[in-house]
């Protein structure tokens, strides 16, 4: 795996042509000056103004032969205007001076027939990113130099390792590798200047075990931002290949009200639940059913949720949010009581608060517990189960925000006195989400990262399992 981190003189990654990208950060600095300009020309009062480059390579193959090999290349500049508190948007892929200069009048002509809206307008100055903080170096470029011949070769090496652990796989949905790169350059008239280069490699397989009506199929893959921290393509296909193969024999059971535990790659979807329903678009609209939840107990005394936009090389790093606006370490959640929201300018404003650096979403956050013990492995995790459901798949959204409701199709394993019985399918599992966060009764030291969430295993205490 032939990777190369490129550092310009300041040792900063250097998203430049020389890693494949055809604009230079030079050039994106100055497609934001002249956008800035023509919008403060037309007479806008503010202006705002993102220009972004992404490339990659995916490429799948299935039974050994090449299926797909795709080549992406995207550029596009998006210019907000705002004139008072009315604001305008409009974008373009074309980077010419006519181009540019029609854009930030299409979002000009916008704004100045768009209805004030008093929440509108850029971050407050206080808030945004310092030049110093906005350079911040979080180590998130990683080009992988990888052809379709490698890339192919990888994915049939993850492949044929599935294929290669029981005569009882019998096919394969296929394997397949993904390398994307990037990088952006953004500011506004407020002085908010930045951008960095970014990069995300994944490879996956997806194989299936059994015949005729008994098939099942698993996957598994890995993904991350530096090519050689990806697990090894053999290790991927036969740990996807084990979870085809324990399936086998599901059966349904009959409905009842248990104990349920979430797989740790299932558990960052719960902590997702609770993002969605504390964030300001769900809070402003009062959709959600986490209404007014700020300094209320939520979850167990022994639950927590910190927030680290800061840690090197992850999925949800980064110096400023899509604002411009500072990011800062914090704690979400403190033994189990909210502390905090995920904010952006204009739901802050909306609900008279102020932005908690969020338009873009959450960044690296990690529930933990204190009963948590280092041993609390996933053996350890069954045994606190005891009786109940091991939930290793769902299927379907399933969760209503505005009510709390969650009812979703999944399959897992029956488990008793600690130990797996036998594989399940084809049942459902329903609760109410804040019932479900109260309920947290341990949570596994198998911490697992699924994008920029980490969680262990989670157990809840008790939910209706619909069989037959």
């Amino acid at each position: 795996m032939a990777v190369q981190k490129s550092k310009s003189t300041t040792g900063k990654p250097d998203s430049s042509s020389s890693n494949g990208f055809a604009y230079s950060r030079e050039q994106f600095q100055q497609l934001i000056e002249d956008s800035l300009n023509l919008a403060k020309k037309l007479g806008a009062t503010d202006a705002a103004a993102e220009v972004s480059e992404g490339m990659g390579l995916s490429v799948s193959v299935r039974k050994g032969k090449l299926e797909n090999v795709e080549r992406n290349r995207d550029k596009s500049i998006g210019v907000s205007v705002y004139v008072g508190q009315r604001r305008g948007n409009a974008s373009t892929s074309d980077f010419s001076p006519q181009a540019l200069e029609q854009t930030v009048r299409a979002a000009y002509d916008i704004a100045r027939y768009t209805a004030e809206d008093p929440a509108a307008g850029l971050p407050d100055e206080e808030d945004i990113v310092s030049p110093r903080a906005a350079k911040r170096d979080l180590d998130l470029f990683y080009p992988w130099d990888i052809d379709a011949e490698g890339a192919a070769e990888l994915a049939r090496r993850c492949e044929d390792a599935a294929m290669a652990v029981d005569p009882r796989i019998t096919n394969s949905e296929g394997g397949g590798v993904s390398a994307q790169q990037s990088h952006f350059f953004a500011g506004n008239s407020r002085g908010f200047r930045g951008g960095y280069a970014s990069s995300r490699h994944s490879l996956s397989v997806s194989p299936i075990a059994g015949r005729g009506r008994d098939m099942q199929r698993d996957f598994w893959y890995t993904s991350e931002r530096d090519a050689r921290d990806m697990a090894k393509p053999e290790a991927v296909g036969r740990y996807a290949a084990e979870r085809a193969l324990a399936r086998l024999k599901s059966r349904k059971i009959a409905t009842c009200e248990v104990p349920v535990l979430f797989e740790n790659t299932l558990a960052a979807g719960l902590l997702g639940a609770f993002v969605q329903a504390t964030s300001g678009g769900a809070l402003y609209r009062k959709a959600t059913f986490l209404l007014d939840s700020l300094g209320q107990p939520i979850f167990p005394k022994h639950i927590s949720i910190t927030e680290d936009p800061h840690i090197l090389k992850a999925k949800g790093s980064a110096p400023f949010d899509d604002e411009g606006v500072a990011t800062r370490k914090r704690m979400v959640v403190k033994n189990g009581v909210v502390q905090g929201y995920f904010l952006s300018s204009y739901s802050a404003r909306k609900l008279g608060m102020k932005t908690t650096g969020h338009a873009g979403g959450s960044q690296n956050l990690i529930l933990s517990s204190k009963l948590t013990d280092p041993k609390d492995n996933l053996k350890a995790m069954l045994k606190k189960l005891g009786t109940g459901l091991f939930v290793t798949e769902l299927m379907g959204q399933g969760v209503n925000y505005v009510t709390g409701d969650y009812s979703r199709g999944a399959a897992g394993y029956w488990v008793e006195n600690g130990k797996i019985q036998f594989p399940v399918h084809e049942i459902t599992i329903a609760g109410h989400v804040g019932e479900m966060f109260k309920q947290i009764v341990a949570v596994g030291a198998d911490a697992y990262t699924y994008g920029s969430k980490t969680v262990g295993s989670i157990l809840i205490e008790k939910m209706k399992v619909a069989g037959h």
